[in-house]
């Protein structure tokens, strides 16, 4: 059974790991945040980070879709099952609990009641997740529960790569951050150096490459700006001046929600 719940924010007289018709599949959602903002970019341009940072500095909760997608893989990889069986990728999500919520700023992530926030980081989930993101009918589902953890939440930013095109087409702000390639490649080997796993450059650079080409070819929730989404270029920008220059955007054009 799928349920996607924030953890201490059960409605009063519900017990954890029970459903209410908001967190049943397939219902359609009634409550949605009032303020949404969708961040949506390639490996290492700088959404993640920037949209932790956007939503502390608004005061508003912060989605991370790559966690959704590494748990998810997580729960098939521990099950055992064909990364490349569709059905039983969907089997998965069924049987299995999946509870998000949004612990200081950081996404945290339980699997039928356990902590595994820290475990779906590990490079084994990190290089299998791209199964899950290549399956129509799963990323259905995975927006299915973006949206659910959406809902009821005054404001929210969300970083992914279907956030503006697909999950919340009608957000009151899109953005699409973006940067070369190979600065790109130089973040993902910095990042990676710190957690001692770190190939060579050229090795990062192509492996990025084909996650791009892996994102913008898929038939489902392809890799793509919305048409009405702000894009930023983050390649000479510190994150701290992407931050700022992404909360100049909302105040001006959502000054009356923030």
């Amino acid at each position: 059974m799928l349920l996607v719940t924030a953890v201490g924010e059960l409605p009063a007289g519900r017990k954890a790991g029970t459903a209410s018709p908001q967190t049943a599949i397939g219902n359609r959602q009634s409550v949605m945040a009032d303020l949404i903002i969708t961040i949506d970019g390639p490996a290492a341009s700088g959404k993640s980070t920037a949209a932790r940072l956007l939503a502390n500095k608004l005061g508003a909760s912060f989605l991370d879709t790559g966690a959704m997608y590494r748990a998810v893989t997580l729960a098939a990889m521990r099950a055992g099952v064909d990364l490349n069986d569709e059905q039983k990728l969907l089997d998965v999500i069924q049987k299995h609990e999946f509870q998000f919520s949004d612990r200081s700023g950081k996404m945290a992530v339980c699997i039928d009641g356990s902590d595994v926030t820290e475990v779906i980081r590990g490079p084994e989930v990190t290089a299998n997740a791209r199964y899950i993101a290549a399956a129509p009918k799963v990323r259905e589902r995975l927006v299915q529960m973006q949206r659910r953890f959406a809902a009821g939440r005054r404001k929210i930013v969300t970083e992914g790569r279907d956030q503006g095109t697909v999950a919340f087409h009608d957000a009151d702000i899109k953005f699409y951050l973006t940067a070369d390639l190979a600065e790109r490649a130089k973040r993902r080997q910095a990042e990676l150096q710190a957690k001692i796993t770190a190939g060579s450059l050229d090795q990062i650079q192509k492996a990025i490459e084909q996650r791009d080409k892996s994102d913008e070819d898929r038939a489902t929730g392809p890799l793509k700006p919305a048409e009405d989404a702000i894009v930023v270029d983050t390649t000479n920008l510190s994150i701290e001046q992407v931050v700022e220059k992404l909360a100049k955007y909302v105040r001006e054009k959502c000054s009356k929600k923030t």
